[in-house]
């Protein structure tokens, strides 16, 4: 992982957002909302600029910040996204509105390992964004990976976890287990047969698996 001053230094270089987006920011920070980190997001928003998508599926959509910031990025592309906590999804819902993005942005509301019928009528997915339960990243991957279409990426945020995922020893029981299942699935992913996949030590790690 890049220090802290190199981080400080490049997220300075990011230019500001729209305010609704610096809004959801400002939120998110305010209330421990997760999103992705800024040097991570614009990684995988270049990334898409280059493969130009026409739909994705996000697995985690928080307050909505991501598919906002997808769907400003790739103004052809459609969103379809999944969130079980109501409270989130409503304030995706009311972000989502206030953007004017209801018809690009899908919000499916549920577990996402529950909703696969809802999510299959979308696909294929030219993109799958993975940001939600760490310990289920596995899952997540296997379920949906079967609906990309043949040049499709998959991109998983959060696969290095601060760095803690090179650590050994953890306070506690459900830390030691959170790693040892992230460290899993990124083993999973990096030997997966049909992908091919790096890691990129951007935000808090961003992994880009290949459809081969």
């Amino acid at each position: 992982m890049l220090n802290d001053r190199v981080l400080g230094y490049i997220d300075e270089l990011i230019p500001e957002r729209n305010e609704l987006l610096m809004s959801m920011e400002r939120y998110a920070k305010e209330n421990s909302v997760p999103i992705m980190e800024l040097s991570g997001i614009e990684a995988m928003l270049q990334l898409l600029r280059i493969q130009q998508p026409k739909t994705i599926l996000e697995v985690g959509t928080a307050i909505g910040y991501s598919a906002l910031r997808m769907v400003f990025a790739i103004p052809q592309t459609t969103v379809v996204t999944i969130e079980r906590d109501e409270e989130r999804s409503a304030l995706a819902e009311k972000y989502i509105e206030m953007a004017g993005k209801q018809d690009q942005i899908h919000l499916i509301k549920g577990d996402a390992l529950e909703v696969e019928e809802e999510v299959k009528a979308f696909a294929p997915f030219d993109c799958i964004f993975i940001d939600a339960t760490k310990g289920k990243y596995k899952q997540f991957f296997e379920l949906y990976s079967g609906y990309l279409s043949d040049n499709g990426i998959i991109i998983t945020d959060n696969v290095l976890f601060k760095g803690l995922v090179c650590e050994t020893n953890f306070e506690t029981r459900r830390m030691r287990s959170l790693m040892k299942k992230l460290n899993d699935f990124n083993k999973f992913i990096m030997n997966h047969h049909d992908f091919d996949t790096v890691i990129l030590p951007v935000g808090d790690g961003v992994a880009i698996s290949k459809k081969r």
